[in-house]
């Protein structure tokens, strides 16, 4: 019963994260963010691996899903730090998230609740001109902080799924353990009394 709920708890996490990964995934794509597009990818890769462990009660799958999870849990938190300039992180930077192959900038920015975007014409003369000029007003909340509020939750539901993995993966071994110890009992089978080699020697009497 423990690991029919433990399994199915652990099923749901990884259905709700690949949910999250999969909106995020599109969020990327939009804005163009290379670096968390290929990472949202392999992580949307060990997750389907891992629910198929957990389904099919091959713990080396849910291992390696845990394992990954950590790695995942790191890569949020850069992610948070980044976007909340801890240190000598600066959002402004292309290298980090798009490898210098394009322009970074969040979906977001431009698409947070309540922003409106008014083109600035004609550009300032320094400005790019492969790039528009834009201004961004009224956002109820800025868009570094959806980010966060994003990564934050990859961290939550990361953290509940590392647990639960662990917990599966201990009762799916403590289940084989068990099963190899009633069937040892079982591999010797039944064996009846076998007969002995040794012939009783009764006396005989000789009629006259």
């Amino acid at each position: 019963m423990g690991c029919c709920s433990g399994r199915c708890t652990l099923a749901f996490i990884c259905g709700m994260q690949l949910v999250s990964v999969l909106e995020r995934q599109v969020i990327d794509f939009l804005g163009y963010q290379w670096a968390p597009i290929l990472t949202n990818f392999l992580h949307i890769i060990i997750v389907i691996l891992g629910l198929f462990g957990t389904i099919q009660f091959r713990p080396r799958y849910v291992t390696g899903y845990a394992a990954w999870l950590v790695v995942w849990m790191t890569w949020n938190v850069f992610i948070i730090c980044f976007y909340l300039e801890v240190g000598d992180l600066s959002r402004d930077s292309d290298l980090v998230l798009t490898f210098n192959l394009s322009m970074h900038r969040s979906w977001w920015m431009e698409n947070g609740p309540g922003c409106k975007v008014t083109p600035i014409n004609p550009p300032p003369s320094w400005a790019p001109e492969d790039h528009r000029y834009i201004s961004i007003s009224g956002c109820l909340m800025d868009f570094q902080f959806i980010e966060v509020a994003h990564s934050s939750l990859q961290i939550l539901l990361a953290l509940m799924g590392f647990i639960y993995a662990c917990y599966v993966v201990k009762l799916i071994s403590e289940e084989e353990d068990s099963f190899d110890f009633i069937g040892g009992f079982d591999s010797y089978g039944y064996q009846g009394p076998q007969k002995t080699s040794h012939l009783q020697l009764q006396p005989m009497y000789m009629s006259k």
